[in-house]
């Protein structure tokens, strides 16, 4: 399996739909590369890069095998306590003996380090129970921690001239806002962790293989496609991206394959006053694009890694030590445990000076499960966990229902109808699982549309451009972002904090006139 990437592209086509869906040149290739052109683009990335699909595998059918459920088998979590530190100035490192124990214990293969982790991660029989696994190593001396690992996945589907679309921002009285703080500034960097986005042209060579989606659909292999992406147009020009990052193919390219990243992207930052398309809450920030779950296609695709708890806490850290100033997590998981191993991450993030918007989940109508990316979150100070309202100001009927919600925002709602619009993909284009078998064929992500999502995925980047914009205006704590949210919210529900609403809807003229420090 391969992936072979050739930059520049075709010539974009825009599409005019308005629709409903709720390595870097001189370092050395990673393994699995084979670098067939030394030519390196005017952007300084090696063109004509071979990526090979070293997907988790293909069943006895040979079909794609990813749990869309249930642990992902074959590895586990393990934090090891600082007193079992052996390698000098790296905190929680396992030393020899630590390791060989818990191995032992397991029969595991290996157990080894990841970049941007302050974990080990320890290979497993796939046939072992990873909760059972985990389970019986919280007793060890030398293990602060262990967990098993979960698919996460996006929490959405459910003088610009469509400005007037957009309801959210109407509401959220932006214009005013932005008369006190104009989209922020490009020294606010905002981390999204999501599906990728539309940052760069490329056409991208694919070996796919058969695939069986989570309603038992089987879609055949279509052989070696080659796959077309353009940047979206209404996020900027190149320079605009900063430090981007795929945890899912494991290199500097992180496209997107789905179309939530992009339009997630779009609502904290689509460009703005331009006299096309649609707005964004912090038009003027730079946006940093990192890739840590993914999407059928990188399933066909056969992608190295799935989106699951060490991935997720790696992006976290890796955007806390590459220049983000705030992180947008429109994911989350519902099944299994705790994930501490991500709590951890974003503890270190706020610890860097970096504020973290996390989704509250949509599942409120399916038994209003814990959602547990949220759960972690919700203690942090500097951290804030965001449920979705529709245009009347209350609740959405998806949006979760827990004492971690801190604070709503606009995220849509299908029942009433309202709509969260912004550029991303034309789903005529991507969307083939929607349809027929006979309809199946490779996708094209380099085709846009002014589309309408609905979910906390949506409501979430209204509240981290939000920080951006407090962030530019001098506000460099996040714990301090987060007092001020709370403080100038707008109450509902019940009177003062709920399970609903947190503190209320956010308000970002009045919370900057607040402060003090409108010009």
């Amino acid at each position: 399996m391969r992936r072979l990437l050739k930059w520049g592209g075709p010539a974009l086509v825009l599409g005019a739909a308005v629709g409903l869906l709720v390595p870097r040149a001189g370092s050395a290739p990673p393994e699995g590369y084979r670098i067939i052109a030394s030519e390196v683009a005017p952007d300084g990335i090696d063109t004509g890069v071979v990526r090979a699909g070293r997907g988790p595998g293909l069943n006895a059918a040979g079909e794609r095998e990813v749990p869309v459920s249930g642990a992902v088998p074959g590895k586990i979590i393990v934090k090891f306590r600082d007193g079992a530190s052996g390698a000098p100035g790296v905190s929680g490192a396992s030393s020899a003996s630590a390791r060989t124990a818990v191995a032992r214990a397991l029969g595991a293969r290996t157990i080894t380090r990841p970049t941007y982790a302050d974990f080990d991660l320890v290979e497993i029989d796939p046939a072992m129970d990873p909760e059972a696994a985990a389970a019986s190593l919280a007793g060890r001396d030398e293990v602060e921690y262990a967990q098993a690992v979960y698919r996460y996945h996006a929490y959405a589907r459910p003088n610009d001239p469509l400005y007037s679309l957009q309801w959210n921002l109407i509401q959220l009285q932006m214009d005013k806002a932005w008369d006190i703080n104009p989209g922020a500034t490009r020294d606010v960097v905002v981390a999204v962790i999501d599906t990728g986005v539309a940052f760069r042209s490329a056409i991208v060579e694919y070996d796919t293989i058969p695939y069986r989606n989570e309603s038992g659909t089987l879609y055949p292999s279509l052989g070696r496609v080659t796959v077309p992406y353009a940047a979206a147009p209404e996020l900027g020009a190149a320079d605009r991206f900063v430090a981007p990052r795929d945890f899912i193919w494991d290199d500097d390219a992180p496209f997107d394959t789905d179309g939530h990243g992009t339009h997630v992207s779009g609502t904290i930052g689509q460009l703005t006053n331009n006299g096309v398309g649609v707005a964004g809450m912090a038009y003027n920030v730079r946006i940093m694009p990192l890739k840590a779950i993914t999407s059928d296609w990188d399933d066909v695709f056969n992608s190295p890694f799935v989106g699951t708890d060490d991935i997720v806490a790696r992006a976290i850290r890796y955007a806390a030590d590459n220049g983000a100033k705030v992180i947008n997590m429109s994911l989350g998981r519902t099944e299994g445990g705790p994930a501490t191993a991500v709590g951890d991450a974003m503890r270190y993030a706020v610890s860097r000076g970096v504020f973290v918007a996390v989704a509250a989940g949509n599942d409120y109508e399916r038994g209003n499960p814990i959602e547990r990316l949220a759960e972690q979150a919700g203690p942090i100070d500097g951290a804030m966990v965001v449920a979705a309202t529709g245009n009347d100001s209350t609740r959405a009927y998806y949006s979760g229902v827990r004492d971690y919600v801190e604070i709503a925002a606009p995220g849509g709602n299908a029942r009433q109808p309202a709509w969260i619009y912004q550029q991303t993909y034309d789903p005529d284009f991507t969307e083939y699982f929607l349809g027929p078998l006979s309809g199946y064929r490779a996708p094209r992500f380099d085709v846009f549309a002014t589309m309408g999502y609905q979910g906390t995925s949506m409501a979430t980047p209204h509240v981290a451009g939000f920080a951006a914009l407090l962030y530019s205006q001098g506000i460099a704590n996040p714990a301090a972002i987060e007092a001020a949210m709370k403080k100038w919210a707008i109450d509902r529900g019940a009177a003062g904090r709920d399970d609903q609403y947190g503190f209320g809807s956010i308000n970002p003229r009045t919370t900057l006139r607040g402060l003090g420090i409108a010009r």
